[in-house]
């Protein structure tokens, strides 16, 4: 009987061990394949004009910085300095629309070879993907209906904003205003329609964009013109993908000899600001931040 009972006990024991064995390899599987997917190679200054096409990803719905025009065209802000770098390089320019929470992952899996949607330069951003020098300069603003203006930021507490996925109003108000109820979207467009449908009270995204929605659309207004520090708008290529990096700073740096974003301005964003923003206030030339 003991012989009996020393044998089944030796018997699970391999079983406990054999099944141990198979779930840590399982997930060294799972993990293995996780990384794979989510890591891709960024190709090479030389393998895009060989290609014959640069992939950028793109806004869809934040005009005027990027969008989709009537026509199906994409258009903006971003855009226009997309076509340039396009041209400049001699190849053929293809748009890939992204949403704020995607813009990391579009570079990390080389989906696109660049990012140029409104991407703000954060240290936390930087340890993800390479950065080029900045085209633009932004802080946070938040937009309310003008007979509920909200004009102080403290006025939020209790109150719910809206924000959108990724976003740097979303890190900065979890971290400086974790009272602030926050409802947060993927895309802008559904966020927008969220603050027109009453679902909130207010949103809060970069300044130049909440200016430039409430400007064209009235009973909107921008109570909070500039809140955080003032930030930077910048190309970004996956980590790593120095070649890439340089020759677009090398552009940048061209491109202000012949004050380019100051034109892209005049082209793109004047139209909708007006007499409301100024140039010089926004716009970066050559990469240097006054």
């Amino acid at each position: 009987m003991k012989i009996v009972k020393r044998f089944l006990a030796i018997i699970s024991l391999l079983l406990i061990v054999f099944a141990a064995g198979c779930s840590t390899s399982k997930s060294s599987t799972t993990k293995n394949s996780s990384s794979a997917t989510s890591t891709a190679k960024a190709r090479s200054l030389d393998a895009i004009k060989k290609s014959g096409t640069i992939k950028i990803g793109v806004f869809s719905d934040k005009k005027p910085f990027g969008y989709v025009d009537d026509k199906g065209k994409y258009q903006g802000y971003d855009v226009y300095f997309a076509n340039r770098l396009a041209k400049d390089l001699g190849v053929k320019v293809k748009y890939v629309s992204v949403d704020p929470a995607s813009r990391v992952e579009y570079l990390t899996s080389a989906k696109v070879d660049i990012i140029l949607a409104n991407f703000t330069v954060t240290d936390e951003r930087a340890k993800q993907v390479d950065f080029a020098l900045p085209y633009m300069k932004v802080a946070l603003g938040v937009v309310s209906p003008s007979n509920q203006l909200i004009s102080d930021v403290d006025a939020l507490e209790g109150k719910t904003l809206i924000v959108g996925k990724g976003t740097t109003a979303e890190t900065y108000f979890e971290k400086h205003y974790p009272k602030v109820n926050l409802l947060k979207f993927d895309q802008y467009s559904e966020a927008y329609q969220a603050l027109l449908d009453g679902r909130g009270d207010a949103l809060s995204t970069d300044n130049t964009e909440v200016l430039a929605w409430a400007l064209e659309n009235k009973g909107y207004e921008v109570g909070i013109i500039s809140l955080g520090d003032t930030d930077t708008i910048a190309p970004a290529v996956q980590k790593g993908n120095t070649e890439l990096l340089d020759w677009i700073n090398d552009e940048i740096k061209s491109l202000g000899d012949e004050n380019f974003f100051h034109e892209d301005y005049d082209k793109t964003l004047a139209p909708v600001y007006g007499d409301a923003a100024n140039a010089d206030d926004l716009v970066v030339e050559s990469g240097k931040v006054d």
